[in-house]
């Protein structure tokens, strides 16, 4: 699963929520394949959440085309142990997870796949997702097939 190997702060403090844009301005535009899956809520991805969306990926793809992951899960989750009481300082770190904007890349796929195949693919791995997401195509794509 996906999580960084050192961070400079063990614990990070929540997000007071978005203030200026709710729409993403980075990561929002394919920069390796073809097709891509493209968030249009916000959200937090696990490691384990987008773990399950590339093995659906892969296994419909099989050696057809590439997946690329466009967001990388760095944002520690901390949990207090069960029945503790209330107080006591903040928990340990327990897992990573990926904040997504609206208009954020999630997932790529190219290197020789076909539109229908990855259509049907990130159809698959979008259903292990907790945000709405909908299919991409790179500008350009069907304009050079003609």
């Amino acid at each position: 699963m996906l999580e960084p190997t050192q961070t400079e702060h063990r614990k990070v403090q929540r997000n007071q929520g978005l203030k200026r844009n709710t729409y993403a301005v980075k990561g929002t535009r394919l920069s390796f394949g073809d097709f891509g899956l493209k968030a249009l809520e916000e959200g937090e991805l696990t490691s384990r959440q987008l773990e399950a969306a590339r093995v659906a990926i892969n296994r419909y793809l099989k050696r057809a085309g590439k997946v690329w992951i466009r967001v990388f899960p760095d944002k520690p989750k901390t949990k207090t142990p069960a029945e503790t009481r209330m107080g006591k300082g903040k928990g340990e770190p327990d897992h990573f997870v990926a904040p997504v904007q609206p208009g954020n890349v999630i997932f790529e796929v190219g290197g020789g796949a076909e539109e229908e195949e990855a259509r049907e693919a990130l159809r698959l791995g979008k259903h292990k997702l907790p945000i709405k997401t909908k299919f991409v195509v790179r500008p350009g794509f069907r304009a050079e097939e003609r």
